[in-house]
């Protein structure tokens, strides 16, 4: 997710210990104590997969970036120090979380089946829906910056998504997304392709439009049966 609360917290200074180690050591400290160590600490791995896959795209497109921060119960973002110059920059950073955070977490789900783990099976359900929930089309979430490559309005499309999550399941980390969207969804309204700075930034071809889309489309397919399925496989082993 970039730099989703630095847009909040951009003028604050946070101590070394919100950053990198010092943050995942607290998030790990945080979550245990309400969903068990063992299940926070194999989240916060493929979170940290997840944002590691933002950060070596990021290095890949030459863009100076720092290492994952992690927020307790909410999340974390890789700091974007510079701004992509281009929408199929930000796409290619954007996809390569999910992307990379999706087959850490078909290790996790083969792993759990091949020991017959009901704990791994978790946190591989947990990575899914992680990786499924940010690609959800809507800024700043990656799905949102994955298919501004092709148009910002398609952000239009997913705000009902977002408002319908954050009104069944509220969290901290929703709210604080849902708010972020607003000025977004209101960019996303007004855009005007023929405006020379959108003209400029959103300048991708039409393959490279379709291949993004096809990507984006792909993945979420993947990942909402993966989803589905291991969460009924959850639901199976409960009930035994």
């Amino acid at each position: 997710m970039k730099s989703l609360f630095a847009l909040l917290f951009g003028g604050m200074k946070f101590s070394k210990l919100f950053t990198s180690g010092g943050s995942r050591l607290l998030s790990l400290v945080a979550s245990a104590v309400t969903w068990g160590w063992r299940f926070a600490a194999g989240f916060i791995v493929l979170l940290l997969i997840h944002e590691m896959g933002h950060y070596i795209a990021a290095r890949q497109r030459g863009l100076p970036v720092g290492l994952p921060t992690f927020i307790p119960f909410i999340g974390a973002w890789v700091e974007m120090k510079e701004q992509p110059v281009d929408a199929e920059t930000e796409a290619y950073v954007a996809f390569a979380g999910p992307f990379v955070g999706t087959i850490a977490s078909f290790v996790v789900y083969l792993l759990s089946r091949h020991y017959g783990s009901d704990m791994l099976l978790a946190i591989a359900y947990s990575g899914l829906f992680l990786n499924l929930f940010n690609l959800l089309p809507v800024s700043p979430l990656d799905g949102g910056r994955i298919t501004a490559v092709v148009s910002p309005r398609i952000w239009l499309i997913g705000a009902p998504f977002l408002v319908a999550m954050t009104f069944y399941s509220p969290s901290p980390a929703l709210i604080i997304v849902a708010l972020v969207a607003i000025p977004q969804l209101i960019r996303a309204w007004k855009f005007d392709p023929t405006d020379p700075e959108n003209a400029r930034y959103y300048c991708a071809s039409a393959a490279v439009r379709i291949e993004y889309a096809m990507l984006y489309i792909g993945l979420a397919a993947l990942l909402g049966v993966m989803t589905y399925d291991v969460h009924e496989m959850l639901a199976s082993a409960r009930a035994r």
